[in-house]
This record gives C-alpha cells, structure tokens and sequence, in this order.
C-alpha cells in the first residue's frame, strides 16, 4: 500500500473556501434584512486584501494599508449592502466617512468575538505577495507612537477603530 495521497482531480479546498465564504454572505445579509441593526453583542471584524481585485476603498486608505485591513461593523456603519459577489458598507475612518467596497474572494479573516466565532480563509497565490508600493507617510507615525504608549494610528474615538486581532483558537 502507498504512503502517497493522490492528487485529487476535484478542488476540494476552493470549494470549501467558497461555501465559508457564503456564511459571511448569508450573516451579513440578514443583518442587512433587519435595517443594519445587530443583535445583541454581536459584532464582526472582517479582514480583507487591500489589493484584491474588486476592491474599493479610499485611496487614503489604500495607502495606509497596501496588503491587508481589518474592519469592525459595531456600532457606527451604514448603507451595508449585500449581495452574491461581496459587500458594501459606510465606515467612518477619523471621522471621515468612506465607503468600501469588499468581494467576498477579498476576505482572509471573519470574526464575531461575542460568541466566539471565526472563520480564516486562504488567499490565493497571486494575493499573497502584496505589490510593490512607497512607504507611506504613516510608517514612522505609527512605529513613534507605539513606542511612546499611545493608541494605534487609526483608532479614534468613533467606534469604527481599525484593529489588529489575534485570530489563534482557544484550547
């Protein structure tokens, strides 16, 4: 008997890439359903390729974020919009309103830490090496101001704070 997996001619992990990514379509089209409203504690931090294609944001923000950005849907977002490709929604960055435009195949990370829930989705190839760019302007700002105890560049007092989050699993 041979020790060999065989290749499989059936893509098995894209398409269960493709059905995770259908649970983050189906959430947050009901949250869409009942006006923007979440239930409870339930909140998400989804986290995305800057670069991927279909992807709208900000160039601002694109800057700040070349490979990857995370963002929370809490408190303050709007115009969330759903459909089969991806995902639209209104986010305040320093209070300034933006609105983003996020294919479902754009998605690395959903979490909802009010009931402990996560998913992880694989990049493709081609999205994991971010494409050349400058630094931005942010880099040191952000270095200085964690070296002096301050809050992360980027988290204000608005609700809609772009964080980092650890997705390792509890055991």
């Amino acid at each position: 008997m041979s020790e060999e997996t065989p290749d499989s001619l059936i893509p098995y992990d894209e398409i269960v890439q493709e059905a995770l990514r259908a649970v983050v379509g189906r959430v947050l089209g009901e949250i869409q359903r009942t006006g923007g409203e979440l239930p409870g504690a339930h909140h998400f931090y989804i986290t995305f390729k800057t670069g991927a294609p279909g992807v709208s944001i900000p160039a601002h923000l694109r800057e700040r974020f070349p490979d990857e950005m995370t963002i929370v849907l809490q408190n303050k977002f709007w115009d969330l919009g759903v459909d089969d490709e991806g995902f639209t929604v209104g986010l305040s960055f320093n209070q300034i309103p933006a609105k983003l435009v996020i294919p479902f195949s754009a998605i690395t990370a959903f979490v909802d830490p009010a009931v402990d829930f996560g998913l992880q989705f694989q990049a493709a190839a081609a999205d994991m090496e971010p494409e050349a760019h400058d630094d931005a302007e942010n880099d040191s700002a952000a270095a200085d101001a964690e070296q002096a105890g301050e809050p992360p560049v980027g988290e204000g007092d608005d609700g809609s704070n772009v964080v980092t989050v650890d997705f390792g699993r509890k055991k």
